[in-house]
């Protein structure tokens, strides 16, 4: 598998918040959810992928090019919306596509043209007169119209309404199936991100809780009900995100790594497996931040 993205052992510090021995694998074609927290490190990994920060140490691969050495050449072939809009507010609408065109000799104009129409923005209107939705769909098309490889979008839907989301989305996913682009796309919106990722990555206080294609994340993420176990269980073949008592003597457990034949294990614990409950994305996602939090607590 090819990779549009590779991190390993990256490491940066900004005061008190530090990236810790990151690593993440992008495959090419994909589209990558990047989720966690407000202040996880999405974004301060996003700007070191961009050459936008200098890290401490490890190894950062960008569309098979080590960045920061080759950031020019990267960089042309990468689309990027930033968390805040970054564009001149006394330019107008067309004055910023223009100015936009002139430094991608992979711009596409027709492009552009269809997505100024599609996204019903006024050309003559000034950037600081835009509103936020009509703000991120300027950025939205500025990205798709360069014609890259690679998107890296950071909360590019953040604060805007459903039908405004809706449009942004389509765009990115006709585009991905046009050009058979990557796109690499952080967010805190679990239920957004669940409905099109391909994978999906989870980071909380700068280190990388998990990374798996998503189907296998919400299929080996499971609510057990479990009758007779032990205070003590060795050493399952699934990993305990949290273990709560209930009624009875029964307990609740929630596992990630599931798989069906592990069933059999409670047989040799002397408990019965009362019940498995499959989880959404939104509430494997709690509960693995919950089992990374409680681990580094403990």
């Amino acid at each position: 598998m090819s990779h549009a993205i590779e991190i390993e052992g990256l490491r940066y510090r900004a005061g008190s918040f530090e990236l810790k021995e990151v690593g993440l694998h992008v495959p090419t074609g994909s589209i990558y959810g990047f989720l966690g927290p407000n202040g996880s490190g999405k974004t301060t990994t996003m700007r070191l992928v961009l050459g936008l920060l200098r890290p401490l140490a490890g190894r950062i691969t960008v569309l098979g090019k080590p960045m920061p050495a080759d950031g020019p050449s990267i960089l042309a072939r990468v689309g990027y919306v930033p968390e805040q809009p970054h564009l001149d507010a006394t330019l107008t609408v067309r004055e910023i596509i223009t100015f936009q065109a002139a430094f991608y000799p992979t711009w596409d104009r027709p492009v552009a043209e269809d997505l100024l129409r599609r996204f019903e923005l006024d050309e003559h209107k000034l950037f600081a007169r835009l509103s936020k939705g009509q703000k991120a769909k300027l950025m939205i098309l500025l990205a798709l119209a360069q014609r890259g490889e690679l998107l890296v979008l950071d909360e590019p839907t953040d604060g805007l309404d459903p039908v405004v989301r809706r449009d942004i989305l389509t765009a990115l996913l006709e585009y991905v199936s046009q050009r058979k682009a990557t796109i690499f796309i952080s967010s805190h919106l679990v239920h957004e991100l669940e409905r099109f990722c391909d994978w999906v990555a989870v980071m909380d206080d700068g280190r990388v809780v998990t990374e798996v294609p998503l189907e296998k994340l919400k299929q080996g993420t499971k609510r057990l009900v479990v009758a007779g176990a032990p205070a003590h269980i060795g050493e399952p073949p699934f990993v305990v995100l949290s273990r709560e008592p209930v009624n009875g003597a029964a307990e609740r457990w929630v596992v990630g790594q599931w798989e069906p034949e592990m069933r059999s294990y409670f047989d040799g614990l002397g408990a019965s497996l009362v019940d498995v409950i499959d989880l959404d994305l939104e509430d494997g996602f709690v509960e693995l931040l919950r089992g990374f939090r409680a681990s580094r607590g403990a």
